[in-house]
């Protein structure tokens, strides 16, 4: 009888034990719910990171001078576009496969991908004599289907939190044009008195655009466009200390690379190459609430869904570094192929 209660406590404790190691090996599985891609830009690679663990976990290869990176509204896809080939690839998410390119009209910069799935919008820096466009690509026909000319060569383009607009902005052109995504047609343009480079794009409570923030050639810190009135409102400069590290030449004029409001809509971001960090703000009323030290050359910035983490890309190091977002500490720095720039965050279904 003790034997056999023996062998029937040890039986129960097996199967126990295969539960829970069952459970050990699905948590990280299904714990997965978003994943970082960076694109080297000088290389030919796009690194994909887990930031359950902050650890590369794909590399996808073949895509000469990688520069935009988005995604199907489903995550099967990933799209990123090509400036070696003036292309725009299409990438299997589980693979890390490409599986499709589609021609653009020219340099292909960063890209938007509509709410639906639809189309694909591409800012393009030059398609004749500079002067930009912006080509939408239909990802069933997996055609080229329009190109609209935006007179002055593009680098940044987002797509509105609402999926209404796509705000293009150009450097040399020194605008931003924004595009409605139904009728594909430009609607109104805002100009500055300097390069329009980077931008992030604040929510109203009812989920309409709010706000622009966008990062100017020459100025150390960023200006604010208000959505409804189609105005700059206000111009706010980033503190002077720390400073000191801004030395590349690589960078000269690009003060401020890099800006993005995190995905709960409570804080702003924004790179500063001369403070070796990034300065973050409260919203919606632009408190500052402190500095976190990154590398050398911040360049583009996206965070994990729940907002607790901060990705930057740094130039100058080839590497991301990875910011808790409660702390403003740097948590780690993940070394990554040349020239890491243009990021992006999937939530996986």
């Amino acid at each position: 009888m003790k034997l056999q209660a023996r062998k029937g406590y040890c039986g129960w404790l097996g199967h126990v034990w295969l539960l829970l190691g069952m459970l050990l090996i699905a948590v990280p599985l299904s714990a997965r719910t978003a994943l970082i891609y960076i694109a080297n830009r000088s290389g030919d690679s796009v690194n994909v990171i887990d930031p359950k663990t902050d650890r590369v976990v794909q590399m996808i290869e073949g895509i000469e001078l990688p520069h935009g990176v988005d995604f199907s509204p489903d995550g099967s896809r990933v799209y990123i576009s090509g400036e070696g080939e003036n292309a725009l690839y299409f990438v299997d998410q589980k693979s890390g496969k490409i599986i499709n390119k589609v021609a653009d009209s020219g340099d292909p910069q960063t890209i938007a991908v509509t709410k639906d799935g639809r189309r694909v919008f591409v800012g393009i820096k030059t398609i004749h004599d500079d002067q930009g466009a912006l080509d939408v690509i239909d990802t069933t026909s997996l055609e080229r289907v329009k190109t609209i000319d935006m007179h002055g060569p593009l680098h940044d383009i987002y797509l509105t939190p609402d999926g209404k607009y796509v705000v293009a902005g150009s450097e040399s052109g020194k605008f931003f044009k924004v595009v409605d995504v139904q009728t594909e047609q430009i609607v109104w343009e805002v100009k500055f008195d300097r390069e329009v480079r980077s931008m992030a794009i604040e929510s109203g409570p009812d989920g309409s655009t709010r706000r622009i923030f966008v990062n100017l050639g020459q100025l150390h810190g960023f200006a604010v466009v208000d959505f409804a009135t189609r105005k700059e409102v206000a111009r706010i400069p980033l503190p002077q200390e720390p400073s000191g590290y801004h030395v590349s030449p690589r960078s000269s004029g690009n003060e401020t690379h890099g800006i993005g409001v995190a995905p709960d809509g409570k804080t702003l971001w924004v790179n500063s190459k001369d403070a070796k960090g990034v300065f973050v703000y409260s919203l919606p009323d632009l408190k500052l609430l402190g500095h976190a030290r990154t590398g050398w050359l911040p360049q583009w910035i996206t965070f994990t869904p729940d907002s607790k983490k901060v990705y930057v890309s740094n130039l100058m190091d080839n590497a991301v570094s990875v910011i808790d977002a409660e702390t403003l500490k740097m948590v780690a720095q993940i070394p990554l192929g040349q020239d890491p720039e243009d990021s992006a965050t999937l939530v996986l279904p």
